[in-house]
């Protein structure tokens, strides 16, 4: 039978594909299928609607997915080894036994997609990874668009999810601006003062939990202003 698979931006049909399967098959399991007959006839399938695609086990190795919408698909233990992800739409896929090796999901959306239950996963996730080691400077939006300038010192534990959004263990403050403080959005008590050090009351270090308790912040002012 045929089957089409949409372009995720403009809902228009990109691929027509030829699948073996009963008329009455759920959704999930046709687009999956309609992915593999893509995958193995060198179809376009960049920026595909994929979402929700049961794609368990499938050979998926040096697929072009480049901007697809892959969310909530099942991958589990799909081999995705040198597929192109970039700017994929990974929230909430399973990936769990998927295998990762040498993928590039450079941009991708990985939210609530728990890369540690992945193969070979490493490399993936080192590509996420937009914070450097040493003292840095962050910037953070606080109430009333005043703008804070941090100073993230060595010793401070700090990551980030899948966004751009950052936590540290503690800031220094080294510039408020449109304001003499700058008071915290989240709990509308937090003070950040020139000079003056801030901690919260705890740093959670999963760094796959990206709203959890910690100094909120992010590494250039222009995002900060546009939180």
């Amino acid at each position: 039978m045929k089957f089409e698979i949409l372009n995720r931006f403009s809902g228009e049909v990109q691929i027509t594909t030829e699948i073996e399967c009963a008329v009455d098959t759920i959704p999930s399991v046709k687009l999956g299928l309609a992915v593999k007959w893509a995958v193995k006839e060198n179809a376009d399938l960049r920026s595909a609607d994929l979402r929700s695609a049961d794609l368990r086990s499938a050979d998926l190795r040096s697929a072009d997915l480049r901007s697809a919408d892959l969310r909530s698909a099942d991958l589990r233990s799909a081999d995705l080894r040198s597929a192109d992800l970039r700017s994929a739409n990974l929230y909430g896929a399973d990936l769990r036994s998927a295998d990762l090796r040498s993928a590039n999901l450079y941009g991708a959306d990985l939210r609530s997609a728990d890369l540690n239950k992945a193969k070979n996963a490493e490399l993936p996730i080192a590509q996420t990874r937009v914070l450097p080691e040493g003292s840095l400077i962050g910037w953070k939006k606080c109430s009333y668009g005043v703008i804070v300038k941090l100073r993230i010192p060595e010793e401070a534990k700090r990551s980030h999810a899948f966004g751009r959004k950052c936590r540290a263990e503690f800031a220094d403050v080294v510039e408020v601006i449109g304001g003499e403080v700058g008071i915290s959005m989240h709990d509308n008590k937090t003070a950040y003062h020139v000079g003056q050090r801030v901690t919260p009351d705890t740093f959670d270090e999963n760094w796959m939990e990206e709203c959890a308790p910690g100094i909120h912040f992010f590494i250039t002012r222009i995002e900060a202003e546009n939180y």
